[in-house]
């Protein structure tokens, strides 16, 4: 059965620094979920206290209503951010072992290292040395040794790091399919493009506390309504300048890109521009998550 991950109220301290603060969401099944924050925002943090790696202060993480224990979180997949491999290791007898931690049989460990890396891209690997990978490459295997146990909730910390455009398309394209056959899938990373075009629901942190959580196409559609516009015959953006409850953010290469006010109608804009020469370029634009992410930490 599909499952749910429930953070309630996690707070943890070091000292006077408060890592956590009264922090909760949820992280549903059958979807991708970025789990986004600056710098110290207490992402890596979260991530241990899902797996019991340091004590809380308050709160509790739940698996489908039910506290995580160790028996549960032996259910879970992680890659931390730090490398996580032993360095002489051959690849493919490193994935093995991590999914016989699992108690998998032999058989059923090689068997899944074999798909786990094929499916990946580094079936060729499988009697390197772990130490003579690339960082790209050794982060597939990792990948690879958290799903050889097929858990039910992925918990992967920054996984993108490092990845050429075509490690990022794999690992993307394994998350998706993984998250479409009802895993709970969570993952942090700072590449905010990545995450955008990847996930389906987005948390963002900062400071230790939630300041903002919803669907990528519900974050990309709030806010202020944003316009691109190109009038042929003034490629500055001067036509737009005096209008009231417009602000032009932006002129690159003729595009004139306009934030319009609450009580601004985009067809009036293209009235103005249509009195100001050939209309081009209208174009109703939805923020980026680079935008969303400024505005939550500031």
């Amino acid at each position: 059965m599909p499952g749910v991950l429930e953070l309630q109220g996690l707070s943890r301290s070091f000292g006077a620094i408060h890592a956590l603060d009264d922090l909760s969401f949820t992280v549903p099944a059958s979807k991708v979920v970025g789990f986004l924050g600056p710098n110290g925002a207490g992402k890596t943090t979260t991530m241990r206290a899902i797996f019991g790696l340091l004590d809380l202060s308050a709160g509790a993480v739940t698996w489908n209503g039910l506290p995580v224990d160790q028996a549960i979180r032996r259910r879970f997949g992680y890659m931390p951010e730090e490398r996580g491999l032993y360095p002489g290791m051959l690849v493919g007898e490193q994935v093995e072992y991590l999914g016989r931690l699992h108690d998998m049989s032999a058989a059923a460990a090689f068997a899944a290292a074999t798909t786990w890396l094929e499916r990946l891209g580094i079936a060729d690997r499988t009697r390197s040395k772990v130490e003579t990978l690339s960082h790209g490459n050794q982060q597939r295997v990792q990948l690879a040794g958290a799903l050889a146990h097929s858990p039910e909730m992925l918990i992967l910390d920054e996984p993108l790091a490092g990845l050429d455009p075509l490690g990022i398309d794999a690992i993307g394209g394994v998350l998706r399919d993984l998250a479409s056959s009802g895993t709970c899938v969570l993952f942090s990373s700072h590449q905010l493009d990545q995450v955008e075009d990847l996930c389906d629901e987005v948390i963002i942190i900062d400071r230790g506390h939630l300041v903002i959580a919803g669907t990528v196409d519900e974050l990309a559609t709030s806010g202020s309504s944003r316009l691109v516009v190109r009038v042929d015959e003034d490629r500055d953006g001067n036509w737009a300048r005096a209008l009231p409850g417009v602000t032009v953010s932006e002129v690159t290469g003729g595009e004139a890109r306009l934030v319009l006010g609450d009580e601004m109608d985009p067809q009036l804009v293209l009235r103005a521009a249509m009195r100001a020469g050939t209309v081009s370029e209208f174009v109703v634009e939805r923020r980026r998550l680079s935008e969303v992410f400024r505005e939550a930490v500031v």
